[in-house]
């Protein structure tokens, strides 16, 4: 037997806390989040760097990350970060020598890029600023 909620009953005010990412070189992926994307370093609570994602939290675990189903084929982040200077984070990462495998992508009024992160998680970067293309 399968629940319904009526729409009223739904919890709308549900929102993402944290966000966790496994890495076998912490150092590796704490200078990544840090210095090439630019996310404010909080805590270590319990040897786990913890970043500001703006009322949500960015977690580093070590450890190897699980293991991700191939879906058909598809690129799907892990998470997507949306940062208000998006030319600076880019300015960041080609400083820092990322490579952007599909370059900057943009539609639905949007631009983003996607790339790995030391611990091979594919992540994303999304414009938040107001640069927007159609």
């Amino acid at each position: 037997m399968t629940a319904h909620l009526e729409k009223s009953e739904l919890n709308t005010n549900a929102r993402v806390f944290v966000v966790s990412l496994w890495a076998e070189d912490l150092p590796a992926a704490l200078h990544f989040y840090r210095d090439v994307i630019g996310l404010s370093l909080l805590s270590h609570h319990k040897g786990r760097p913890h970043f500001d994602l703006g009322g949500a939290y960015l977690v580093l675990l070590q450890g190897k990350p699980p293991a991700s189903p191939d879906t058909l084929g598809t690129r799907y982040p892990l998470v997507a970060l949306a940062l208000i200077d998006f030319e600076a984070a880019l300015a960041r990462l080609q400083a820092h020598g990322v490579e952007l495998p599909w370059g900057i992508e943009a539609g639905e009024g949007l631009r983003w890029v996607m790339l790995h992160d030391p611990a091979g998680n594919l992540i994303e970067i999304v414009d938040s600023g107001g640069n927007k293309s159609s």
